[in-house]
């Protein structure tokens, strides 16, 4: 059997993360990502009472679940099998190896007809940034480095609920828009947030001068804003699915309608030419 190939160094990563505890952390993503999910819970007209969060940043959540098992995102995740009615993977899908190995996991840490929700990032996230560096590298050196995670389509992100065995699963989202003062400014923040290269085919050592400053230029120029600041993309996609249950709804067999959909819609059903 093939490996799943590595994406993430997790030395880097978590050093990255404990670098930004350590200064003021910009955790305004995972925050928006915690109304998103105290939005969509008020949704659902039922109440969990075993919670599990999958998240590199317990603070965040812990005021809002002060009873919740908070797990990080390791590759083997450490939860039960059948132990939880809820389970929460917050904005970490994207640092993952295997992503449908992680919702399998926490597919199985539900019990039948328990709630999954995961908050990741979208394809469209800091695509600003991502030509930016990639248009600057290609004319300084000639090359491409890997610089920022790969992120999948929503479209994508939602077959992954399928393929991990949940049920009605659903992928939704809304690109959030950052303003900053400066391109400079923003990977400041990244920093801050642990979101800096922790990719493990990244290149080793600073990334040339000549290349940073044709960067910011490029992203002022292809981005920048009538104000002088310059936008930043967040894509954020929410994914819901439950674990399979013999009283939920299923889909009606194939010809087994009792009504034909042109009579539905009032319209005259016309057969196709050959």
């Amino acid at each position: 059997m093939s490996q799943t190939p590595r994406l993430t160094d997790r030395h880097a990563l978590n050093r990255n993360r404990t670098r930004a505890l350590g200064r003021e952390p910009a955790l305004f993503l995972h925050e928006t990502a915690l109304d998103e999910v105290q939005d969509r819970l008020l949704m659902v007209n039922r109440e969990f009472t075993d919670v599990a969060i999958v998240t590199p940043f317990a603070q965040v959540w812990r005021p809002v679940f002060p009873k919740a098992r908070i797990v990080t995102d390791d590759e083997m995740l450490d939860l039960k099998e059948g132990a939880h009615d809820l389970v929460i993977h917050a904005l970490a899908l994207h640092w993952a190896d295997d992503p449908v190995g992680q919702l399998i996991q926490c597919r199985r840490a539900l019990r039948p007809d328990g709630l999954f929700l995961g908050l990741t990032f979208g394809g469209q996230t800091l695509h600003e940034l991502r030509a930016a560096l990639g248009q600057a590298e290609s004319e300084v050196t000639g090359g491409l480095a890997p610089r920022v995670a790969p992120m999948g389509e929503i479209r994508d992100l939602g077959g992954l609920l399928q393929r991990a065995g949940l049920t009605l699963p659903v992928a939704d989202g809304v690109p959030l828009t950052a303003s900053y003062q400066s391109p400079l400014h923003l990977m400041h923040e990244l920093r801050a947030m642990g979101e800096t290269n922790a990719l493990h085919n990244r290149l080793r050592h600073p990334t040339q001068r000549a290349v940073l400053l044709r960067a910011i230029q490029l992203y002022i120029e292809e981005f920048g804003t009538e104000d002088g600041r310059i936008p930043a993309t967040f894509d954020m996609i929410t994914l819901t699915g439950w674990s399979p249950d013999d009283s939920q709804p299923k889909p009606l067999r194939p010809g087994s309608a009792a009504q034909r959909l042109a009579d539905a819609l009032g319209t005259v059903e016309k057969p196709l030419k050959d």
